[in-house]
């Protein structure tokens, strides 16, 4: 009732804030993506559904990560390789990322900090510039990803070459600046766009395919077979290391704060609810686009006996004559650059966020993340101009391992910041948060080294890559 009535008497927002949180070294100085920082209006009268929708658009920003092209070749796998059986892999990851972007999005709506931000107040300036190379390096790596998807799904669509199709991929840098110029809702609009597209392609593929339904909820529960199977376990292994993203864990962090709900206690309780139904209800759609993947894999490839399908380009030529639908190929590339089209939005952002958060080094948006591109763009021309598409599937592989080794130095600053009551004040983590947290965090470090350790091991991986 005071919290009300003093709300009513339209005070300043900073008389209404709570004291600053006591955990933290410095004032938080430049906000996170200061052009578009508090840029979108909540309405403060509205509605439940209203407001949802006012939060809604960063989990959907962040759920693009989780279907990336980087995805696809461990699901088509998963699929031609095992059936079904796999689908509870693909459900488990899911909710682990789901608590994860949740612990994202309350660091910064309670701290008004990034990820990046906090681990520059907490950590000395070493560690901060060594994780900063870490997670730059992470970046490139999935938009690597992302490039290549894209340059596959161009030259699959269109004819065009891989080569030219990498070089294309510089131009969507120009497209996500003019709609960022525009507002940021222009951006969450077009990615929201982009994923019903990719939600309604694989839709019409599994209608195309016909899996059985009781095989399809049969594989969501999980199987021992999946422990005792070294095969099974290693493309289990392979698809949740290729769908918790480190960097969205940057990201999410940072966009959470362009909207411009109350700073009071109240008000940050109400952002983090709408914040985390955002994420969930979008990291639900790539639920269904990693399963429907998995699923039209397995209907497709499985059942027919062809076990051995694994690469995109592969999958795309078999897809319609397997199907006897015509259009079941072309709508699957279309998925695809889809995918790397949305997902390039959320690299070059994240590398923007990264590089001001941990080093606090302003560059202009144009070259930040024309920089992040070329970074992206360079080797992948490189190992097309000399090996073809045989050599962008194994650079694929390797972005995922990349990725893979980078994704810890991201969980466990961020599980440690938001369970620390001095840093979060009333919205630190509760103990069973912080045991299903940190329970989550070893399981992906364990599987994640388990992973590296497996390439590592097989007959020299990285210096046989290109062999």
């Amino acid at each position: 009732m005071i919290i009300s009535f003093i709300s009513n008497m339209n005070l300043p927002d900073n008389l209404l804030a709570p004291p600053p949180l006591k955990g933290w070294k410095m004032e938080s100085d430049t906000p996170s993506l200061s052009e578009v920082h508090r840029t979108v209006d909540i309405p403060k009268s509205a509605k439940f559904w209203q407001k949802m929708l006012a939060f809604a658009g960063p989990g959907y920003l962040v759920a693009v990560g989780y279907m990336d092209p980087g995805n696809w070749a461990t699901d088509l796998a998963g699929g031609s390789q095992f059936g079904y059986t796999l689908l509870s892999v693909i459900l488990i990851s899911n909710l682990m990322a789901i608590l994860l972007q949740s612990l994202a999005a309350k660091l910064g709506i309670v701290t008004g900090r990034d990820l990046a931000q906090a681990c520059r107040d907490h950590y000395s300036k070493s560690v901060a510039f060594c994780l900063w190379i870490l997670c730059e390096i992470a970046i490139v790596a999935c938009d690597l990803a992302e490039v290549i998807g894209s340059a596959i799904a161009l030259n699959l669509l269109f004819g065009i070459p891989l080569v030219w199709g990498v070089c294309i991929t510089a131009f969507d840098v120009l497209l996500i600046l003019f709609l960022q110029n525009k507002g940021f809702r222009y951006v969450e609009a077009l990615v929201i766009a982009l994923i019903v597209t990719i939600a309604a392609a694989f839709g019409a593929e599994i209608i195309f395919s016909h899996p059985r339904a009781v095989a399809v909820m049969s594989g969501f529960i999980p199987h021992l077979e999946i422990v005792k199977n070294k095969e099974m376990l290693f493309i289990a292994i392979g698809i949740l290391g290729a769908t918790v993203m480190p960097h969205n864990l940057y990201l999410h962090s940072s966009i959470v704060q362009t909207r411009k709900y109350d700073t009071d206690a109240e008000g940050k309780r109400e952002a983090i609810k709408f914040a985390t139904i955002d994420s969930t209800v979008a990291l639900t759609f790539a639920l269904f686009v990693n399963a429907a993947i998995l699923i039209v894999s397995a209907a497709a490839f499985f059942t027919s006996g062809q076990h051995g399908v694994a690469e995109i380009g592969e999958a795309y030529r078999l897809l319609s004559p397997t199907l006897g639908v015509g259009i079941a190929s072309v709508l699957f590339a279309v998925a695809l650059l889809a995918s790397g089209l949305n997902s390039t939005f959320t690299g070059t952002l994240a590398g923007q966020i990264v590089m001001e958060g941990f080093l606090k080094i302003r560059l202009k948006p144009w070259l930040r993340r024309l920089i992040t591109r070329l970074m992206a763009i360079v080797p992948a021309v490189i190992v097309v101009v000399l090996y073809g598409a045989s050599g962008t599937t194994k650079l694929l592989i390797l972005s995922q391992v990349v990725l893979s080794l980078q994704l810890s130095f991201a969980v466990v600053p961020l599980i440690l910041f938001t369970s620390d009551r001095k840093k979060m004040g009333e919205f630190a983590n509760s103990l069973w948060i912080k045991i299903l947290a940190w329970t989550v965090g070893v399981i992906i470090m364990s599987l994640n080294i388990k992973l590296l350790f497996d390439f590592f091991g097989i007959t020299n991986f990285f210096i046989g890559l290109f062999n």
